[in-house]
């Protein structure tokens, strides 16, 4: 639909500009992409959406302008390096959660979540391209028109690979599905050598959605998210409310988890408060769960049993039997939480030895 580039505002701050074909434009087409990037403004109360700048739908070459967010595609790192352990998923997905509520309560849907549109920052994850939004739901003289597949197939939910224009945000919740099983295991609900043979195997309610090498814990929540009937989808605050459970459940909190994700992205990030440094055992368990999953050697704790922190609390000094050893290498030696991966987790501790990131 176009092309984007990376521009800068008269003051020199970099901005995302998205340049639209003029030729898949028609005046019913600009006066909605002009509504829509008037409301588009009025997202607020989330850091996880690039913030809506400027646009110019009525230029020669219409466009828009978006906050620039530094960073790699999560499609990018899971092809680059590996899937997320499952605690690492849930975090991403409480956090996208976050921007989606907030695109839904001024009326509005993205339309098309994918892996590529969600950037891993340095704060986290953040949601950018609204670029079809404007497009879908036009009349039907325009370019959106009832048979025309508008999206990505491999993460469009079945009512929008069947042409309907008008999909409402359970559309968002199954692209959600899409994104997160991407994150967990690397790969899409329905795949195939053709677009048309994707498309077929997203319309058929008799075809599954393949979850395999998904931890048994998210299968629960990725088979609702991703179910044929949109009515029978969960709502995006239901998906935030599940995504905690599961924090909760493997003993792991948002604050850590969010820290843990951006370390996946950013191994070089420092952490600016020295109060939100990631648990060093949080870094152990993360990595032990991170080498099961490639070796389906034993079933983490993390999908199961909570674990409570090793970190002493402030009023409690770490023993040291060696003075020279930093306390931060004295508290990762009492955490021992996990036998099935104790060798993995004392190599961990000391090639992480004084390190607050994975």
């Amino acid at each position: 639909m176009g092309e984007v580039f990376l521009a800068y505002s008269p003051a020199g701050s970099p901005v995302a500009v998205k340049v639209i074909r003029s030729d898949r434009l028609d005046a019913s087409t600009r006066a909605r992409f002009e509504r829509e990037a008037l409301i588009a403004r009025t997202v607020i109360g989330t850091n996880r959406v690039a913030r809506f700048l400027d646009a110019d739908p009525y230029a020669d070459r219409p466009w828009l302008a978006m906050e620039y967010v530094p960073g790699t595609t999560l499609l990018q790192h899971v092809d680059r390096q590996r899937v997320l352990p499952s605690p690492l998923v849930a975090s991403l997905g409480a956090l996208l959660c976050e921007g989606l509520e907030a695109v839904h309560a001024v009326g509005l849907l993205h339309r098309d979540l994918k892996p590529q549109n969600i950037i891993l920052g340095t704060d986290g994850p953040m949601i950018i391209d609204f670029g079809l939004s404007a497009f879908v739901d036009a009349p039907h003289d325009s370019l959106s028109h009832s048979g025309m597949i508008i999206g990505t197939v491999r993460c469009m939910p079945p009512e929008q690979a069947g042409g309907n224009p008008h999909v409402t945000a359970a559309a968002d919740v199954y692209a959600l599905g899409t994104v997160l099983l991407y994150a967990a295991a690397g790969h899409y609900p329905y795949d195939g050598g053709r677009v048309e043979t994707i498309i077929a195997n997203v319309l058929n309610p008799q075809f599954s959605p393949d979850l395999s090498g998904v931890s048994s814990s998210l299968v629960p929540l990725l088979t609702a998210m991703l179910s044929h009937d949109p009515a029978a989808r969960p709502g995006v605050a239901e998906v935030a409310s599940a995504c905690a459970a599961l924090l909760a459940g493997a003993g792991v909190t948002p604050a850590d988890a969010r820290l843990a994700l951006i370390a996946r992205s950013d191994p070089s990030a420092a952490w600016r408060d020295d109060a939100y440094v990631l648990s060093p055992s949080i870094e152990a368990r993360l990595e032990a769960l991170s080498v099961a999953t490639d070796t389906e050697a034993f079933e983490s704790p993390l999908d199961a049993v909570p674990v409570l922190s090793d970190i002493p609390e402030p009023d409690e000094s770490p023993e040291q039997d060696n003075p020279a050893v930093p306390p931060t290498q004295s508290v990762r030696r009492r955490s021992a939480r996990i036998p099935a991966a104790q060798r993995v987790a004392e190599d961990l501790r000391s090639r992480y030895a004084g390190q607050s990131v994975l």
